[in-house]
């Protein structure tokens, strides 16, 4: 009788030991918000992005990729929501006029739209109204083409 007293006390004891191992890292993933949206093929910027935690001058989400400092402006409309990007290049922040830029944006239910962005020269930024209304959030991936070099920046809105 002692020896199986003894014996279920060690193979506990050996049992909590493995589990706190197991589960002691608690770094793991616990992230609730969705993911971006995937693309089919995501071209490698030539200088990592990193995301500023202070908003823009124009009170937008700031992402600066090597060279580019790119700043996303979402103001709701009657019609949807106006999706600004303000595309600069170097450090005096000078606009890029001569882009192609695009925005996949993936909808609450997780289908996605890809539109086109259109450069305002009055206001020097690149601008599409988003015709949704559905209520939640909407992560975006803006892509930018500048005479061959790739600019991608993540940013979301909520509705």
């Amino acid at each position: 009788m002692k020896t199986l007293k003894s014996s279920l006390i060690i193979l506990a004891s050996g049992g909590l030991l493995f589990l706190g191992a197991c589960g002691g890292d608690k770094t793991s993933d616990t992230n609730t918000t969705p993911p971006p949206p995937p693309a089919a093929s995501q071209p490698a910027s030539s200088a990592s992005a990193t995301t500023s935690a202070a908003t823009g001058a124009k009170g937008g989400q700031v992402v600066n990729s090597g060279a580019y400092h790119l700043e996303f402006v979402p103001e709701k409309e009657s019609t949807g929501t106006h999706l600004d990007l303000y595309l600069q290049k170097g450090e005096k922040k000078e606009p890029v006029a001569d882009a192609k830029v695009t925005a996949q944006v993936q909808l609450p239910n997780g289908k996605q739209q890809t539109l086109a962005l259109k450069y305002d020269p009055e206001g020097k930024h690149y601008a599409v109204v988003f015709p949704g209304k559905e209520p939640g959030q909407y992560p975006v991936k803006v892509n930018a083409d500048i005479k061959g070099e790739k600019v991608d920046g993540r940013f979301t809105f909520t509705q």
